[in-house]
């Protein structure tokens, strides 16, 4: 796409009287192509308008900047011109005049004549005629933004910005204008950017429709594209195919804001501060013991959560994931490391059962995970995903049977993401079943499953026990992909805040010290420990020390990022990502896609509280791009068309779209 416009990452922070400071923007990235008309929606005081004034140049980001054509906008200018709803004529010149006034000033080396006709086409050009030479006193309010748009337009602006310019008519009235708004810009092939709450008035003029969540932090929740074709009549737009559709989502997703405005509004219990800031100190957390724990075991044994005034933390060595999302769900655990999916998973109500909405406001680890298949299989010349394909087509005793660690998790997405991509039913063509990741080798070894997808060090322990190789590391079938967060329950973080915001200032002090590689032969030690993993250092090392094998006695690569804890905005919980989630495990039937998915993001992944923390840190505290992405295979998925992707894939379940209402669930006390 050419970029005529573009809103780069911008925030805007406005100073509080109390030393404070109110985050209206954050994050707005958006690009506009020459001649598109954009709409911004969103409820009042989402920050819509004070976008606009951005792009006019009448104000300026905190944080990013705007580029128009190339060239930074810092100040107003006659590239950009402004349509406001009070109309801002001067009442004493009559609609040439107020007109006028405009051309001479920007235009005023073209010769007079030409002048002179540029404001004539332009009184022409909105029907005024016949009321040139009339003051505004004399004129309808239709009448009126009808002169500010043919003076806006008169100077040649790149750019129109529409500040809810028709919110103040009567509807006959606003509907003629933006007829003629219609047929002016598609005649002057002017970009539009404009403001409204009225819905159908955006689907009329719009090209894309950008949908701002509440504020503070508000932020592009979805973005919709208009594909009703151009020149537009009325009646044509409401009869298209897609009209009610388009209608029904925006309206949907301002619902969603709206209850959200209401949930935030009720006030958390009050609990007791102790002397150091924290509502609780003593915490215990939860963990399985796999190579991207070093996290939590940093933390504790660097003094971290000390550091942050969290006196006692009791990591607590579960079983298995299961044991994880039941301590975290009944308040067992204060917190836990969790698989990706986890927290989406309780929210959505897995297995059927009542939602427990859960938070991640932290990832701690990306990649890290592999694919190891049985040794009989690479006998048998199993070397790529279509041998294995061949393999399981051909007769065999026994249906080949694989390993994965919960079905929320990303070993089961990446692997069931993975067979289907090669043309592999996971749910029909092979058997998928849970076990722990400590029990992989030995069910391996035993000859009960003839593959796992597992995190590390259980794929090196298969490979130098000589039990079985590496097909693929999720590396290759989606680099960088986040595989274990930090979970809290929704109403643990509303009781305990501060004590919240100290447990993600700590985890991503320790982040940072395992990403440091030269810090890694001490934390191998500490993982060898049996509090934590308790295993040969020689299993861990592979991709997290020394380069990555992938079979018995094979070559080593450099894997660098194998697994990896804080570099490129890695620990920031992407809501995009988020998302992908939802539509795999509505894809496999674990959860039904939510029907209200902009509402189950933005409650599951708390990128304000990542970021407050992140700038009581000095760190980065902004979300990366909620652009469209692909794994391996290239299909593209799009953030704002999440049923449309699920709908393009071949090999799936038939899935359900259902509202979670989230209000109705009984908190669980802490």
């Amino acid at each position: 796409m050419s970029v005529f416009l573009g809103i780069d990452h911008v925030d805007k922070v406005f100073p509080l009287t109390n030393g404070g400071s109110y985050i209206a923007l954050k994050n707005i990235d958006l690009n506009v192509r020459q001649g598109e008309f954009v709409t911004l929606i969103g409820h009042s005081g989402c920050g819509k308008s004070t976008l606009l004034s951005i792009v006019a140049g009448l104000d300026t980001p905190t944080v990013g900047g705007v580029l128009l054509e190339g060239r930074q906008v810092s100040s107003p200018g006659p590239d950009r011109m402004m349509v406001f709803q009070n109309y801002s004529l001067l009442p004493w010149l009559t609609v040439q005049q107020n007109i006028e006034l405009a051309v001479n000033k920007v235009l005023e080396d073209l010769p007079k004549g030409e002048r002179e006709e540029i404001v004539a086409h332009n009184i022409k050009m909105v029907g005024l005629e016949h009321a040139a030479h009339r003051k505004p006193k004399e004129l309808s309010g239709g009448m009126k933004q009808r002169v500010a748009i043919a003076r806006a337009l008169s100077i040649r602006p790149k750019m129109l910005l529409l500040d809810e310019p028709f919110g103040a008519l009567d509807a006959l009235t606003r509907g003629n204008l933006q007829e003629q708004l219609m047929r002016i810009c598609e005649e002057s092939q002017v970009t539009c950017m404009m403001v409204t709450h009225d819905v159908d008035e955006a689907l009329l003029l719009s090209d894309r429709i950008v949908m701002l969540t509440n504020g503070p932090e508000a932020h592009i929740g979805q973005i919709l594209e208009v594909p009703i074709p151009r020149p537009r009549k009325r009646m044509e737009v409401v009869n298209h195919p897609s009209y009610y559709g388009l209608r029904n989502e925006m309206i949907y997703f301002l619902n969603q804001q709206k209850r959200d405005k209401k949930r935030k509004a009720k006030q958390a219990p009050k609990v007791a501060v102790s002397r150091n800031g924290l509502e609780k100190v003593n915490l215990d957390i939860g963990f399985i013991p796999l190579t991207d724990c070093a996290p939590l075991a940093i933390a504790k044994e660097k003094g971290f959560f000390k550091e942050f005034g969290l006196e006692e933390v009791n990591l607590v060595r579960e079983p298995n994931w299961k044991a994880i999302a039941e301590g975290v769900a009944t308040g067992r655990l204060d917190a836990a490391q969790m698989v990706t999916g986890m927290p989406i998973a309780l929210t959505l109500g897995v297995g059927g059962n009542t939602p427990v909405p859960v938070v991640t406001a932290l990832v701690t680890s990306r990649n890290g995970n592999a694919i190891t298949l049985s040794k009989e299989l690479y006998s048998r010349g199993v070397r790529s995903l279509a041998d294995f394909k061949q393999a399981i087509d051909q007769p065999y005793h026994k249906p080949h049977t694989l390993g994965m660690v919960h079905p929320a998790s990303m070993h089961n997405l990446i692997m069931r993401y993975w067979l289907a991509s090669g043309g592999i039913d996971p749910d029909r063509d092979v058997n998928l079943t849970v076990i722990p990741p400590a029990q992989m080798v030995s069910n391996l070894a035993a000859g009960n499953i003839d593959g796992f997808c597992v995190g590390e060090p259980w794929n090196s322990r298969a490979i130098q026990d000589n039990y079985g190789f590496v097909i693929a590391t999720d590396s290759d079938i989606w680099a960088g992909h986040p595989e274990k967060v930090l979970g809290v329950r929704e109403d643990w973080t509303r009781q305990y805040p501060e004590t919240h915001i100290a447990l993600i200032k700590a985890l991503l002090m320790a982040c940072e010290y395992c990403g440091d590689r030269r810090n890694r032969e001490e934390i191998l030690g500490i993982l060898c420990r049996p509090e934590y993993v308790g295993v040969s250092g020689s299993y861990i090392r592979p991709g997290f020390i020394d380069p990555y094998v992938r079979t018995p006695g094979g070559d080593a690569e450099a894997a660098l990022r194998h697994v990896y804890f804080n570099v490129d905005q890695a620990n920031c919980p992407r809501r995009a990502e988020a998302l992908w989630v939802m539509t795999q495990l509505a894809r496999w039937n674990v959860t039904p896609f939510p029907r209200n998915w902009v509402e189950i993001s933005e409650r599951t992944r708390r990128i304000d509280l990542y970021g407050e923390a992140a700038r009581q840190l000095g760190l980065p505290d902004s979300e990366p791009d909620r652009d469209s992405f692909s794994l391996f295979d290239g299909v593209v998925f799009n953030p704002d068309d999440p049923i449309g992707y699920l709908n393009s894939l071949q090999i799936r379940r038939e899935f359900t779209v259902k509202e979670i209402n989230l209000d109705s669930v009984t908190a669980i006390a802490a």
